[in-house]
């Protein structure tokens, strides 16, 4: 006997939360391409020019990709390599070097670290590692290096200019107005120039040149400038008289002001006086080993 099945018919539910899920699909379908619609309006350009533009994109992400995986199994050396020997076989290699702005830098010393270029192609000079090289050296301030084709390499420097003399333990060294060290100097090459002295002095440099620069007719005056117990200055003049100035940049620079003012109104400098002292506010306390009684107190002021 032949029986029936029968299908649970849906139920009203189910029906409705379908019918509900559908209506929420097609609303945030329209909504977006309404958000599409009102986008491209705005943008200037149109939706066949947006296609192009993700396809380029796409592409050079390809291209990229494709020289990453070059790179990895070596071919952009190979090329390179090979793009060097066709160069070097067209007379595009380093044959000749010249070096330019030298006064008082030794130029074997920009050979030197130049030569390893010699019969190189052009192509594989690294401009910037030289430039690196060269600006190790003491006496370069600042260095250009470039090629000029076929066959030459220019390296333009500027040097440091020498400032003074820096005493060091055991030695003199030549340094510029910034306390960079340039070279070794003896006694008789120092002769002549400013000498600095005291520890955390190469430091100071600057700060002494902004100091003498407040008295301009004293500075040329000044043979050696002590820094004591790495707060104030003692500047010995070329008569061999010294003169002690207070701490502090300002207070220095208004006392070696005062002493110039009383210089040339008294004529200090080439006197019996051996020593001056200006760490007393207003006041100079002056030491004459062959003047009569106690040391001698002038007015500041």
């Amino acid at each position: 006997m032949a029986q029936t099945i029968r299908r649970k018919p849906t139920g009203v539910r189910r029906q409705a939360r379908a019918q509900g899920t559908q209506q929420q699909v097609r609303k945030a379908r329209a909504k977006t391409n309404s958000a599409v619609d009102a986008l491209m309006r705005v943008l200037p350009f149109t939706e066949e020019q947006l296609h192009r533009f993700f396809l380029i994109v796409i592409l050079g992400a390809a291209a990229v990709l494709a020289w990453l995986v070059a790179s990895l199994a070596g071919l952009t050396a190979l090329i390179d390599h090979k793009i060097a020997v066709v160069a070097a076989d067209a007379g595009f290699e380093v044959n000749r070097v010249e070096v330019r702005g030298v006064e008082r830098l030794n130029e074997l010393k920009v050979y030197e670290r130049v030569l390893g270029e010699r019969d190189r192609a052009m192509p594989q000079v690294d401009l910037h590692a030289l430039r690196d090289s060269v600006m190790e050296l003491s006496w370069v301030e600042d260095a250009r290096v470039s090629r000029q084709l076929p066959d030459r390499v220019v390296i333009d420097i500027v040097e440091r200019t020498p400032h003074a003399v820096l005493r060091k333990p055991g030695k003199l060294v030549l340094i510029d107005a910034a306390g960079h060290e340039l070279e070794p100097v003896s006694a008789a090459e120092a002769k002549g120039k400013l000498l600095i002295s005291g520890p955390g002095a190469q430091a100071q440099v600057g700060a002494l040149s902004t100091l003498l620069d407040a008295a301009p007719a004293l500075r040329p005056q000044v043979t050696e400038a002590e820094w004591i117990g790495n707060r104030r200055w003692n500047l010995t003049f070329k008569t061999g008289q010294v003169l002690a100035l207070p701490q502090g940049p300002e207070v220095a620079a208004g006392a070696l002001i005062n002493f110039a003012r009383l210089d040339g109104l008294n004529r200090l400098l080439g006197g019996k006086v051996v020593a001056f002292d200006m760490r007393t506010p207003e006041r100079i306390y002056m030491r004459c080993p062959d003047c009569a009684g106690p040391p001698q107190i002038a007015e500041g002021t």
